[in-house]
């Protein structure tokens, strides 16, 4: 088939671009290269440096595709709290940008990368899909309108759509710097510097972290299964937290306490939808993912 991710040079479009790649379909990437890098697309797709802010650019490119993931986004909380426009620009605008070029390509099926930054704090844990959103930052609020856009372009436009709320997510390929990086990644950079790992707040905070490779199945599973296409939101997450202390006295090393800053106190994803509906469950333990990555990280 062909499929046409969005995002797929970034650290988890580009491990879904592979699997794509794997499996014989022909896979067309779109990507402003401001988060990801070509050396991270696979040979064996086409990638179209073009930004999804520009409508007018991307259609062409929604033609003859079957299947549509958009994992583009300008991630994370901190970013969005100091530039909340340009974030939206992307996660919003940008969003319905790539839903009106798949309904005007009559694509069969776009598979939309939410987060569970949706939930913001719940008076109770795990997270259920039925909870009432309550994001506590721009970014939050950006993939949960995207989730409400899915899901009105399905009732409105017929056109088929699925929403994978993401629950921190890391692997290889992992970013460590910047407005994009992931905890367990600069973890791992401080600790091969040689620096203390920065804690922010006490540390007690909780995740619940998932492999980039359940990810990417999950997003195979919601792209296969035909009776899944009703705007239906699933949680994609291990269904384990562990607090950020546990997290660097696993990677292993001194630690530096800095300022707190906004963000959810606790996740825990009730995995039990996807396990039912998608037929996927995690198959990766953090204790198992962080021991890999701590090996890639020493023989880089």
């Amino acid at each position: 088939m062909k499929v046409l991710v969005t995002g797929g040079a970034g650290f988890i479009g580009s491990h879904l671009t592979d699997k794509l790649c794997d499996l014989g379909h022909s896979v067309q990437v779109l990507d402003n290269l401001v988060g990801g890098k070509v050396g991270n697309v696979n040979k064996k797709a086409v990638l179209h440096q073009v930004d999804i802010c520009n409508l007018g650019a991307i259609l062409p490119l929604f033609e003859g595709v079957d299947y549509v993931f958009h994992l583009a986004a300008l991630p994370r909380v901190a970013y969005s709290i100091e530039h909340p426009a340009e974030s939206n620009e992307t996660n919003v605008t940008g969003t319905v940008n790539v839903l009106i070029a798949a309904k005007e390509a009559k694509v069969k099926k776009v598979i939309y990368s939410a987060s569970s930054s949706a939930y913001g704090d719940q008076p109770v844990l795990p997270l259920e899909e039925s909870m009432p959103a309550n994001p506590k930052s721009p970014y939050g609020l950006q993939k949960y309108i995207g989730e409400m856009y899915a899901r009105v372009f399905n009732n409105v436009y017929g056109l088929p759509t699925v929403c994978l709320r993401y629950f921190n997510v890391y692997g290889p390929r992992y970013s460590a710097e910047g407005a994009y990086a992931l905890v367990i990644g600069k973890f791992l950079e401080q600790r091969h510097r040689g620096e203390p790992m920065t804690i922010t707040g006490d540390g007690s905070q909780s995740r619940d972290f998932t492999h980039v490779y359940d990810v990417v199945r999950a997003n195979i599973l919601a792209m296969e299964k035909t009776e899944v296409a009703g705007g239906e939101v699933f949680n994609i997450g291990s269904g384990c937290n562990m607090t950020i202390k546990e997290i660097a006295e696993l990677v292993g090393g001194p630690v530096e306490y800095v300022p707190a800053r906004l963000e959810p106190k606790d996740t825990l994803a009730d995995n039990s939808k996807a396990k039912t509906y998608l037929d996927w469950q995690p198959t990766i333990s953090i204790e198992e993912g962080i021991k890999e990555l701590k090996k890639l990280r020493e023989t880089a």
